[in-house]
Formats: structure tokens, C-alpha cells, sequence
């Protein structure tokens, strides 16, 4: 498909009805979409990472992903491109190094992107796939009317976004509130981030399915995987059970470690693992009862997440909505 012929910034922002453009990259699925200002997602299209291919061609599905959305007749209202990606970002330097892409390691996305002719001239704001996670679900979801909230992903990994004073706080390089990477047990298996105990070596799908195996879970066929064991729970299996239990005692003591250093009172849990429902809600609460019992932290509350896989691209659009002077704080 050749690309479209490249329009400006100012001739786009002239356009009525100016639109968000949206990227989610993922280990799994690269998406595209184009956003309204008030968060609705309008379209999308999606193609498989080529994740264990090198550097370039992850960068050309990418494109073509682009290239596809590019082809809708209302590209020529899009003012701005928000990108979220599976990290480490750096939002500084516009690089990321997704721990499940091996062929980018400290990747310049921002630059190479804007290389495209598509989205020459097009402001672009980079951000880590959990923090546009927080973005959307305090823009649409269940954060919403939150000045102070913790949006957690629980996936593959366990990734996080901070929600502080009525606004998505990134940090410096896009990485603020990396929930996963709490240590949240001491003399625990080492983490390939190079740290021991984390929560996400706990509480992550990859974590729950291996801890079910090792413990001597049966599993019914072939599948391995954390919704296996989610089913095994639900049919009483003790094994199974306690896998989901030990997850969510860990995912508990880093919310409550989160909560008493920036005083959230709100925490909300999306990824697949979530899909899991009481299995994984209800020891968390139990959990976080014992563990979130200062004043300030014992009224949390936890929710699931409300936008469910739209999330990634509406976050990425709500991180660059600043850019075309709109704003994606939940409507008063």
C-alpha cells in the first residue's frame, strides 16, 4: 500500500473535528485507531507482533499498521498521534526496550516514526502501555472522577499507571508506578529485571500458571496457561486455587505499599488475569485488608477495569490530547 501524501500539523489542526490518532504496541498485537475528543474509540485495526523477528521488521508491521488506519477517509482530520508501548519507554529520549520485543533495546520509535510519511509534521507523545491504561481508564473507565488511583495491568507481566492530583503522573521517563517491579518478597526468585521477589514473578499470568505446575497441578490437555488454571479453580482444584491466591496476596501488598507512599484510594485491575473475576478479586481484597490498615490506606477500594482491551489505544490517544488543546480529564 503506498503511503498517503503527507499533510501538516497546522493544515490538520485547521480541519473540523480534529481526531487522535492511536498506536498500541504489544509482544502479541500491534493496534491502530483513530479517537474523537471525548475518548470514543472509532475504529481500529490490528496485526500480529512479529515479536521474535528483529528490530526492523517489528517496525514495519508497525507501519503497515499505520498505513492501514492511514487509508480511512477521516485520517485528514487527525491532529495528533499518541503511542503506547510495552516497555521499558523512555519518554525522554523517545526510545523503548519492551522486555518481550528482544530486537528493540533502546529502539528510537518516536524518531522512526515519524520518518513515515503518514505522520509527517503530526505532534506525537510517547508512553508506556500501562500508563495509557491509567490515562484511558481515568478519561472513560473506572478511574474516572479519581484524583488518586492505581491502574494495574495483570497480564504476562504486571505493569502499573498513578493517577495523582486529577492527572496521569509518568515520571520523568514514563515509568512511574512500575507496580510489578516491587520487591514484595525478600529472599524470593530472582526477576529478569535483575531484582528478586517482585510482585510480578508473583502475581503475573506467566507467574500464577508456573507456580500451579510446580506445586502439581494437572493440567486438562494441553494448556498451560493462567486461564487453564483459572478453570481448575473454579472447579475446586485446591492447586489451582492456591496459585490465584498467592498472586493476589502479592499484587495486595504492593497496592498497599503503593497506597501508603501517595495515598491512593482507588485501585483498578485490568489485563487477561482480571478476566479470572472472584478468582483473583476476592483473596486480593481479603489480602489487602491485612496489609493496607493505616487510616489513609484502609479505605481503598478495588475495582476492575472498564475498558477492557480498548484501553491501550484510548490511553494513547488520552496522553496526546494535551497536544491538540483538547483535554482528557473526565468531563465534570
Amino acid at each position: 500500500m503506498s503511503a498517503p501524501s503527507a499533510v501538516t500539523a497546522k493544515e490538520r489542526a485547521a480541519a473540523s473535528g480534529q481526531l487522535l490518532a492511536a498506536v498500541d504496541i504489544g509482544g502479541t498485537k500491534i493496534a491502530a485507531g483513530l479517537v474523537d475528543r471525548t475518548g470514543e474509540l472509532l475504529c481500529q485495526v490490528s496485526r500480529p507482533t512479529p515479536a521474535q523477528e528483529s528490530g526492523g521488521a517489528v517496525l514495519t508491521a508497525v507501519h503497515a499498521a499505520v498505513e492501514q488506519l492511514a487509508a480511512d477517509p477521516r485520517w485528514g482530520r487527525v491532529a495528533a498521534l499518541g503511542i503506547g508501548s510495552a516497555g521499558p519507554v523512555d519518554t525522554a529520549r523517545g526510545t523503548v526496550s519492551p522486555v518481550n520485543i528482544p530486537g528493540w533495546r533502546d529502539f528510537p520509535l518516536v524518531r522512526s516514526m515519524a520518518a513515515h510519511p503518514a505522520l509527517a509534521g503530526l505532534p506525537m507523545v510517547l508512553g508506556g502501555d500501562a500508563v495509557a491504561m491509567a490515562a484511558a481508564e481515568h478519561w472513560r473507565g473506572a478511574a474516572r472522577g479519581h484524583a488518586n488511583a492505581l491502574c494495574i495491568v495483570v497480564s504476562t507481566g504486571v505493569g502499573a499507571g498513578l493517577i495523582l492530583d486529577g492527572a496521569v503522573y509518568p515520571g520523568p521517563t514514563g515509568n512511574a508506578g512500575h507496580l510489578g517491579h516491587i520487591c514484595v518478597d525478600l529472599d524470593g526468585d530472582p526477576c529478569a529485571c535483575g531484582s528478586r521477589g517482585c510482585v510480578e514473578g508473583l502475581a503475573s499470568g506467566t507467574a500464577i500458571a508456573r507456580r500451579a505446575l510446580r506445586d502439581g497441578w494437572q493440567p486438562h490437555g494441553s494448556d498451560t496457561s493462567a486461564g487453564a488454571v483459572a478453570a481448575s479453580a473454579r472447579r475446586g482444584d485446591p492447586i489451582a486455587l492456591a496459585a490465584f491466591d498467592r498472586g493476589a496476596q502479592a499484587l495486595a501488598a504492593g497496592i498497599a505499599a503503593t497506597a501508603t507512599l501517595v495515598e491512593i484510594d482507588l485501585a483498578v485491575i485490568g489485563g487477561g488475569v482480571a478476566q479470572a473475576g472472584d478468582l483473583l478479586f476476592a483473596p486480593l481484597r481479603r489480602h489487602l485488608a491485612r496489609y493496607a490498615t493505616l487510616s489513609f490506606t484502609s479505605a481503598i477500594r478495588v475495582v476492575p477495569a472498564a475498558l477492557g482491551t480498548d484501553a491501550g489505544l484510548v490511553g494513547a490517544a488520552a496522553l496526546a490530547a494535551p497536544r491538540l488543546g483538547a483535554t482528557a480529564a473526565p468531563p465534570s
